[in-house]
């Protein structure tokens, strides 16, 4: 399960080159077709390495094609468009990723057919994009930024974007395992990660809002405490209900999801706008590392704590970034003031670094923020 987060950093990474030198159609439609043919191998050798090695190859292609859909919808994003058509696209992801959870249970899962299913729907994406009319946009890899700088602009961004990776892959790499683990069936699994996607859904919005009303690390505080608190209520039982499961799964999704998006709303905060693409790349990378951890600790933990490990790796995550949150809190004073904060955006955990730059907020040249009509900066 960690594989697919190792593909996907690296693809996020390469991809954006590769689609320079040889356009946004060829490119979706040759990762499409290594995509379509990674389950197919899944069905016909039943081996974890190689497994592995074809959930690195999904991974990796899924990138691309995220990079491809989010640079055509940058080109078609305008000042006025921006926020509802980036809203548009989290709603299409996150709802897609909900009913996926369900097509389980169309067959067995220890049959051939729902990996057929798979490779069936990644191949019928290339269908649109292929016989589109529209003129592929220019496109052009966004510029880096070290490490370093990015830990000396916004250390919380560095410390919460890692969490927020760990638990997302935590949740979403193991999830299933640790419900077939407590002894639910295929449909019930299917229900209970649904329920944790269901949750981001509909909780992204008020957190996101919240965020802007509220000194934004004060925002992240309390959404990776609630976090940890709920995931805690998760480890009490080894054997909890289908009922008591979906509510914990709900809440716990609805603030470990959204916390990427604030946090990277923090980063928007401080950064200047020449930084904003360069700096939200790196920040994909960053919570990438913590997604390839994430399953390989909550997979320990399962074997070596036992089922509520499970509940234990992602409540100590959001844990570590609540103190480390309140001690930046405590020792600096906040960066910008709550009316200079940068409008918070839906900021999908699986989307590629291209969609950065529908969340940046147009600024002068300088960098210096804009004021509204009512005088204030914004």
């Amino acid at each position: 399960m960690a594989s697919y987060y190792v593909g996907f950093l690296l693809g996020s990474r390469i991809a954006p080159k590769t689609m320079e030198r040889v356009g946004h159609v060829r490119v979706f439609a040759a990762l499409a077709s290594l995509a379509s043919a990674s389950p197919l191998v899944h069905s016909v050798f039943v081996d974890p390495l190689l497994w592995g090695a074809m959930r690195f190859v999904f991974g990796f292609c899924m990138a691309g094609l995220y990079v491809v859909a989010e640079s055509w919808l940058n080109q078609a994003a305008t000042n006025q468009t921006r926020g509802r058509l980036l809203s548009v696209y989290m709603l299409v992801m996150m709802g897609g990723l909900g009913a996926g959870q369900f097509l389980i249970g169309i067959a067995a899962p220890t049959g051939f057919k729902l990996f057929v299913l798979a490779s069936l729907l990644v191949s019928l994406a290339v269908v649109p994009i292929s016989l589109s009319q529209g003129k592929a946009p220019a496109f052009h890899a966004p510029e880096t930024l070290s490490a370093t700088k990015l830990w000396q602009l916004a250390p919380l961004g560095v410390v919460g974007g890692i969490g927020a990776g760990l638990t997302s892959g935590a949740l979403v790499g193991i999830g299933p395992v640790y419900a077939t683990r407590v002894g639910f069936s295929s449909t019930e699994v299917a229900w209970v990660i649904g329920a944790a996607l269901a949750g981001s859904l509909l909780w992204q919005w008020p957190i996101g809002l919240m965020s802007d009303r509220v000194p934004r690390r004060r925002a992240v505080l309390l959404i990776a405490a609630l976090g940890a608190l709920v995931a805690a209520a998760g480890a009490q039982s080894s054997t909890p209900s289908l009922r008591d499961l979906l509510v914990v799964m709900f809440f716990l999704g609805g603030l470990t999801f959204p916390m990427y998006s604030v946090v990277l709303s923090h980063i928007n905060d401080i950064i200047s706008y020449n930084q904003a693409v360069a700096a939200s790349s790196l920040y994909v990378f960053v919570s990438g590392l913590g997604a390839i951890a994430g399953p390989l600790l909550a997979a320990l933990a399962l074997e070596g704590i036992g089922v509520p490990g499970f509940f234990v790796v992602i409540g100590g995550a959001h844990a570590l970034v609540a103190i480390y949150t309140l001690f930046r809190i405590t020792v600096t004073p906040a960066a910008v003031s709550r009316d200079e904060q940068t409008p918070w955006r839906p900021f999908p955990a699986r989307a590629g670094v291209v969609l950065a730059r529908l969340t940046k907020v147009r600024r002068p040249a300088n960098g210096a923020r804009l004021r509204g009509p009512n005088g204030k900066m914004r």
